[in-house]
């Protein structure tokens, strides 16, 4: 038994040795004094890695801007396709094992709307935006141009300050745009500069590159404008903390316009109706027939100036015989000439009676024939 316990003791010593210190070992002091310049950060400490993918059903411009946005993005990371099937909370997994803390989604819709979603993961906020007027690189060949990877001034419109919405957009653009300092694939340079612009509720894009210290700019692209539509608490859903009071889908405008479109259709033929219904009978009432073209004209002229003079004279006597000389006129009028405002009320009636069958044949086209069993 003493023998055991010797070699137990022997065991103990060799663990408990103490360290010997190294000559090339710096320690370090406890507290930096006020007055000692801050160390150079040479290291990567701001690590934001945005996730930028779309899911099925983006258009082929779509897909041109969303490589646009790549190649702005050094420190982005790409994805397959995401199923539409599949719930928006399942790229918070995806972000997750793709060791990103930002995610920049594409929807598509009906292969015309593109929708795009900007995200905090995992704890939220994130934004949906309607993207509107896309203007890729390929599509503008600017003569801007800059260097792959380099860093980006972002500059915003002063009226970000001032909406509590916006300034939370605000911060939500510089944490996804911005390039991190000391990235591995981001070049130690500015030469280019993000503008957020801020016009008509929406937010204008574009990126210009620096010519000069002076401030000279030159446009490389590519174009776009972000309409917010909700922004939400967590990522990709939870509780509305803004939505947008004056955004109209896109569905609903082109509705709206082939409406418009209908109803011009209907006005044109009511205007054909009532013109065939209002065309005179005859061009000139007093030309019965083709004899009238017949003789010498100057003479016939002076037959109708001279009827005429026959027929203002005896007028003229009524006038000095009888006062109420109105009555005689309305009751002249009103034998050669209908009345106008019975004509009036007889067109309108032709034109609702011609609307409403229109109308029918429309209802009856639109209904389905019955299938015979």
């Amino acid at each position: 038994m003493v023998k055991i316990k010797v070699k137990k003791e022997k065991k103990k010593d060799s663990k408990t040795q103490v360290p010997v210190k190294t000559e090339n070992m710096v320690t370090l002091p406890p507290v930096r004094m006020s007055d000692d310049p801050t160390p150079k950060q040479v290291k990567w400490i701001n690590r934001q890695r945005v996730l930028v993918f779309a899911a099925r059903g983006i258009n082929h411009r779509h897909r041109h801007l969303m490589e646009d946005i790549k190649k702005l993005m050094p420190h982005h990371k790409t994805e397959s396709k995401m199923e539409r099937s599949k719930n928006l909370y399942v790229v918070n997994e995806i972000s997750e094992m793709k060791n990103c803390n930002k995610c920049i989604l594409f929807e598509g819709r009906k292969m015309r709307d593109l929708y795009l979603w900007m995200s905090n993961i995992p704890n939220g906020p994130s934004v949906k935006f309607l993207v509107e007027n896309i203007y890729t690189m390929g599509e503008l060949k600017m003569t801007g141009n800059c260097l792959r990877g380099s860093r980006p001034l972002l500059s915003f419109d002063p009226q970000f300050a001032k909406d509590a919405h916006y300034a939370l957009l605000k911060e939500l653009l510089i944490q996804i745009f911005g390039v991190p300092k000391h990235h591995p694939k981001s070049q130690p340079f500015f030469d280019h500069v993000y503008t957020f612009m801020i016009l008509d509720n929406r937010i204008w894009f574009r990126n210009y590159q620096i010519l000069s210290e002076d401030g000279a700019l030159a446009e490389i692209g590519p174009r776009f404008v972000l309409n917010p539509v909700k922004i939400f608490s967590g990522s990709f859903g939870g509780s509305t903390l803004w939505e947008n009071s004056k955004y109209i889908s896109p569905a609903k405008l082109r509705q709206a316009f082939s409406k418009r479109a209908a109803n011009k259709y209907e006005k044109r033929i009511e205007k054909k109706v009532l013109n065939e219904a209002s065309k005179p009978v005859t061009g000139y009432p007093d030309i019965e027939d083709a004899s009238f073209f017949k003789g010498d004209p100057v003479k016939k002229a002076e037959n109708v100036v001279i009827k005429d003079e026959i027929k203002d004279e005896p007028m003229d006597e009524e006038e000095n015989k009888s006062p109420d000389t109105s009555t005689v006129k309305s009751i002249k009028k009103s034998k050669t000439k209908p009345d106008m405002a019975i004509r009036r009320k007889q067109l309108k009636a032709k034109s609702k009676k011609i609307s409403d069958q229109i109308k029918k044949r429309k209802q009856f086209k639109k209904k389905k024939p019955l299938k015979s069993k």
